[in-house]
């Protein structure tokens, strides 16, 4: 049957102890009310709004490859994607033009080919979300620095290519307080934002609903070790010098806030599904 059919009926069903799922906030809010209405048990990986952080100290480098990995790689579409970029005023001039020029070399072409870097969107409709996001974007005050647009047929390693849903990623210059920044949107769009402090990168990377991932490049220890503590990011993978997307294979996989605070993978996933019982076994004549 259908995915909306079958989920449907696994949620209701008293004998499914424990429900797994990954998708939209949305739907995983529908998900935990009626397995939790049963006394079920829900994980749930939901949205991603997630964030880099580039302090003066970090290696631009490296910081580069990982951004342009990160918000471009599978044309946007992981839920660890990166969507907003902050960057330190002292290096904004550094990073964000090399970005923009590397954004007009991508490697376009069929996922299955290791070479490509930019595969397509998934269905029309989500191109049709990518330039209406564009558009919704320059309507709050976002300059769009690169890409935007469908990627010509010309653009792509075969004519058999010509008929998918290719897009080029786009770097928007943008408020990080706009409502538009706030959503989690499934494409290839990034926005890039300046910031005159560390406080204020946190404070910015905590502000939206979501908390799956996040990442800082930065060198000073002072500012790593605020960033993974208590006062730092709220995120449930918090890396440093390394993307927020890719590195968390073999750890707990899972997020906090609206993304729904379940964990699959590393040492805390076997827990979460095993049911647990206190057992008292007398020996004993009495």
């Amino acid at each position: 049957g259908l995915g909306a059919e079958v989920g449907e009926a696994m949620l209701h069903d008293e004998r499914v102890d424990l429900v797994s799922f990954t998708g939209s906030t949305r739907v995983g809010q529908h998900a935990n009310q009626v397995v939790s209405s049963r006394f079920g048990r829900c994980i749930l990986e939901l949205g991603g709004n997630n964030s880099i952080v580039v302090m003066p100290s970090a290696d631009l480098e490296m910081a580069l490859r990982s951004i342009v990995f990160a918000a471009a790689g599978t044309c946007g579409q992981r839920c660890t994607t990166l969507r907003r970029l902050l960057v330190h005023e002292d290096v904004y001039d550094s990073l964000v033009p090399r970005l923009v020029q590397s954004y007009g070399t991508l490697p376009y072409g069929n996922p299955l080919d290791p070479k490509t870097l930019v595969g397509p969107l998934h269905n029309q409709a989500g191109v049709e979300l990518f330039e209406r996001t564009i558009e919704d974007a320059k309507a709050q005050g976002g300059k769009l620095l690169a890409g935007g647009t469908r990627v010509p047929s010309s653009e792509l390693p075969s004519a058999d290519l010509a008929k998918g849903n290719f897009v080029k990623p786009a770097i928007i210059e943008m408020d990080p307080h706009a409502p538009l920044v706030q959503e989690e949107r499934f494409i290839p769009v990034m926005y890039v934002s300046k910031v005159s402090n560390f406080d204020s990168a946190i404070a910015i990377n905590n502000q939206v609903e979501q908390g799956l991932t996040s990442a800082l490049f930065s060198n000073d220890m002072r500012e790593v070790f605020k960033w993974i503590g208590p006062r730092g990011s709220d995120t449930g993978i918090v890396n440093v010098n390394t993307s927020c997307s890719g590195a968390e294979i073999g750890g707990a996989f899972g997020g906090n806030k609206h993304t729904g605070g379940g964990r699959e993978s590393g040492s805390d996933a076997w827990k979460q599904y095993m049911r647990r019982g206190t057992c008292t076994i007398n020996f004993g004549t009495s």
